[in-house]
């Protein structure tokens, strides 16, 4: 009756905390800029100095044609007033500071630093300028500073600059009132606390022609965050205009331009226009004018010029009225800018129609990012023609309903998983029972449960999300399993096997000392904690995203049911669960990948061909760095990542302990190592079929993901029949709650084995009893770190877990290696090592000179040489 009413309280958590979306923008509106000094009316300011500070918008300078538009004789007017808008709960107000900026000025760039407001660059009425100054908001007092920054190298106006993390990047631009268009590139590093320090550099150009009112964007390539470039226009020596439609990518990372697009099919119109990042890998064009009536009004203008000059007589003149008045009509039935935002994404190279604006695009203006929305303030709407709106954008997070059906059979795997944990309860008699299964299960089991341990959630979604977004690089990682396989069954599980121990952290106790035990013990149950806050969180974005469930919300119920069962059934429900999930996760990836092929025109064939295309099959990178996953990082990082995940974790060497025969655990691991080659390669061609059907498909790709790792389970939920859908979400909480279990059950072990029952803690406490209660607080401790995890910003959670497995236990590789295989090593010269070898992590942790595979190697390495050393230096 109980679980009865737990299942039901679960759904009706799910079903209640659901809801969908139908955009994934949603548009409204701030109060309309006030007029300028001597004013009454506002018509709105181009190219304004535009940002936020202290969190309040700031729009400064800009010009406008404050009396009669530029085809009727108007003037136009620079300005250096300086307009807040401020909140006050729910209102928003205006306020004009008493401060002014240096110059009657616009057209330049602004960004939002922790010195205030970083303007830089522009032009006043009658030149260009270089300097650079800051917009300093004081909350207390309302009032505004400007100080000076650090100068351009040239004056420069109408260029593109986006801030990409802690740089500053210029691109384009024009040098002089009427000048040409500039081939230059600037960065400005920002990120030291004094502004005095900061200094402009010049970088190398992109292979392209000059420009200027281009736009440009920061977002992510799938590896780093990088610089995007996008059209703008060449205004040459004869005062000729090309229109340009082409785009170029700049890689911080690797110092290299590469170009996306020739623009010859013309894939982006939004020259002068507004641009912003929306999730992980998607640039919005807000706004852009593709280019067409300009270079016809300049035709017009042109037309007159000429007539002008011509000599005078009756059909000149005739001729001259007649261009004048379709100048005149061009001018005054301008359709402006369009009201289509266009999405970019940045993996898959596509343009596609994102959103419609209630009204048409502001140009010559920036979008800001103040909070989680995005402002367009003011700008142009048509040629000569501003407006005072100020334009809020939201990005809103999209989320598909489940069916009943889906719900029902994740509710019944759920009730299922938890009456595994009944069943195998029944035969938990003792801690052997518990802990060890008794010896009672099949070597095939055992093998599958290891296979199900290193697949978990991590594997069915992390890994076709990085092939997704980069390529087959990371393919040799999982291969050396079989390199380290042999190491593992002739080195490692004899030892364990003939020691009779429980825990593999007994065994450094009697090689070494009691010390050196409860190191390895506690660094492994705080490694376990934090690969639980990972396989926690990563299944719980899917979730999120794919039913709109509060992620909160879904890690705490995963997180209890993984408890229930774990704390019921021991190591025999873990593993049995482990078997059912295997199953169930490839079969849902062959299904998955089986629709994939016959959706895309082409089928098989197509996915391959647009995957090469790309480069998605680069698995072999020869180059000599340790800093990029090469091939010798992921042969080095793999090895030593795998002999200390299958030689020294406690989660492998229980299951090494719960087969009847030394055989048999060593056919458990040729199992897992067998079954990898297949499962790999599915796992890695399911990413690349994404790429090429969300390539083919680029409106059904979900934009708003704050990061790629919702990729495989939104195509479930998007494209999958309702019940299989279902089945197949069920089975990535299965995989965490399965990897949960294990991290639950061999963390109790490690603590109930290698801390109480060594000191005969409580003695008055039931073994079993205690072993519960340590699987209860582990699993409560990383369910909350799973919280914590929800609060940070992570764009790749494969990434994280390869920091935590190499950060926290690099070294305890290098402890197991001294002990087995050199008779020299002791117990303080290993303890030395340890030392050493931590402060070597934090070293790598703190300057990344090495690609984080290599992490484990790191730690592995360092502990084994130094250890060895010191030993020399002490006798025992």
């Amino acid at each position: 009756m109980k679980m009865k009413y737990f299942f039901s309280i679960l759904l009706f958590f799910i079903i209640s905390a659901t809801h969908a979306e139908n955009h994934y923008l949603k548009f409204s509106s701030f109060p309309e800029l006030p007029p300028n000094t001597g004013y009454f009316i506002q018509p709105g300011l181009a190219g304004p100095y535009s940002g936020v500070d202290d969190d309040v918008l700031i729009v400064a300078g800009g010009a406008n044609f404050p009396d009669k538009v530029p085809w009727e004789g108007g003037t136009k007017v620079y300005y250096n007033e300086i307009f807040l808008l401020q909140k006050n709960g729910d209102a928003y107000s205006w306020k004009k500071s008493e401060a002014k900026i240096p110059f009657a000025a616009g057209y330049g760039g602004a960004v939002s630093t922790p010195a205030g407001l970083f303007c830089f660059g522009g032009n006043t009425s009658n030149e260009c300028i270089s300097e650079s100054w800051f917009i300093n908001y004081i909350p207390e007092t309302g009032a505004v500073e400007i100080t000076s920054g650090p100068q351009l190298p040239v004056p420069l106006t109408n260029f593109a600059f986006a801030k990409v993390d802690n740089t500053i990047f210029v691109a384009g631009g024009i040098s002089e009132p009427g000048g040409t268009s500039k081939k230059i590139f600037l960065s400005l590093d920002i990120s030291n606390a004094t502004p005095d320090e900061w200094k402009w550099e010049s970088l190398p150009e992109w292979e392209g022609p000059p420009r200027a009112f281009s736009i440009a964007a920061a977002q992510s390539n799938g590896v780093t965050n990088c610089f995007y470039l996008f059209s703008g226009r060449n205004i040459k020596q004869n005062g000729e205009v090309e229109i340009l439609y082409d785009a170029h990518v700049y890689n911080p990372l690797i110092k290299q331009w590469s170009l996306i697009s020739d623009g010859k099919n013309k894939e982006f119109p939004v020259m002068a226009g507004t641009a912003f990042p929306v999730g992980a890998s998607t640039i919005a064009f807000s706004s852009g004018a593709n280019g067409e009536l300009m270079l016809k009004q300049m035709g017009i203008e042109k037309h007159i010029e000429e007539l002008k000059a011509a000599d005078k007589n009756e059909t000149v003149d005739s001729e001259l009225a007649k261009v004048q008045q379709k100048l005149l009509s061009h001018l005054e039935n301008h359709p402006g800018f369009g009201n289509k935002v266009i999405g970019f994404n940045t993996l898959t190279n596509k343009t596609f129609e994102l959103a419609t604006l209630p009204e048409t695009g502001q140009v010559t203006t920036t979008a800001v990012q103040w909070g989680n929305d995005f402002i367009i303030p003011s700008g142009e709407i048509r040629p000569g023609i501003r407006t005072p709106k100020i334009l809020k954008i939201q990005v809103v997070k999209d989320a598909k309903h489940l069916s009943l059906l889906d719900i029902v059979v994740i509710g019944l795997y759920f009730l299922v998983l938890s009456w595994m944990g009944y069943f195998f309860s029944k035969r938990q008699k003792d801690t052997n029972d518990y802990f060890k299964g008794g010896g009672r299960i099949p070597w095939w089991a055992a093998g599958l449960s290891i296979f199900g341990t290193a697949l978990s959630a991590i594997t069915f979604m992390a890994i076709p999300a990085k092939t997704f977004a980069t390529d087959w690089s990371y393919f040799t990682l999982n291969m050396t399993i079989f390199l380290v396989a042999p190491v593992i069954i002739f080195l490692f599980i004899p030892f364990f096997r003939k020691l009779n121990v429980t825990t593999a952290y007994e065994y450094l106790e009697n090689r070494f000392n009691l010390t050196i035990r409860l190191i390895g013990s506690l660094s492994f149950i705080v490694y376990q904690i934090g690969r639980m806050g990972v396989v926690l969180f990563l299944p719980s974005i899917a979730l999120n995203v794919v039913t709109g469930i509060d992620i909160f919300l879904c890690i705490a119920l995963m997180g209890i049911v993984a408890l229930v069962y774990t704390m019921m059934g021991g190591i025999e429900a873990v593993i049995w669960t482990d078997v059912m999930q295997v199953i169930v996760l490839l079969g849902g990836a062959i299904l998955s990948l089986s629709l994939i092929i016959l959706k895309i025109d082409g089928g098989f064939s197509s996915i391959v061909e647009t995957a090469a295309a790309n480069h998605k099959f680069n698995v072999f990178d020869l180059t000599l760095s340790l800093k990029q996953p090469t091939v010798w990082v992921m042969l080095l990082g793999g090895i030593f990542a795998n002999i200390t995940t299958y030689g020294t974790d406690q989660t492998m060497v229980q299951r090494y302990l719960t087969t009847k025969t030394q055989k048999e655990a060593n056919q458990s691991v040729w199992t897992n190592a067998i079954l990898t080659i297949p499962a790999t390669i599915i796992f890695f061609f399911v990413g690349t079929a994404l790429f090429a059907f969300y390539k083919a498909f680029p409106t059904e790709l979900n934009s708003t993901f704050s990061n790629n790792d919702a990729i495989f389970p939104w195509y479930i939920a998007s494209q999958l029949p309702a019940g299989i859908s279902g089945l197949l979400i069920a089975g990535i909480f299965a995989a965490a709650m399965s990897s949960l279990s294990s991290s639950m059950n061999s963390a109790a072990t490690a603590y109930s084995t290698d801390i109480h029952f060594r000191f005969g803690w409580s003695k008055n406490t039931k073994p079993l009893k205690l072993a519960r209660i340590a699987t209860f607080i582990v699993g409560i401790s990383g369910t909350l770190f799973a919280f914590m995890m929800a609060t940070m910003d992570i764009q790749s959670l494969w990434d994280e877990f390869q920091k935590v497995l190499g950060l926290v236990i690099g070294s305890l590789g290098g402890v197991f290696l001294l002990g087995i295989l050199s008779k020299k090593a002791n117990s303080k010269g290993v303890l030395v090592g340890i030392f050493i070898s931590i402060m070597i992590q934090i070293l790598v942790a703190t300057y990344q000179p090495v690609h984080l595979i290599m992490y484990s190697a790191t730690g592995v390495l360092s502990c084994f040489v130094t250890g060895w050393t010191a030993s020399w230096f002490f006798k025992e």
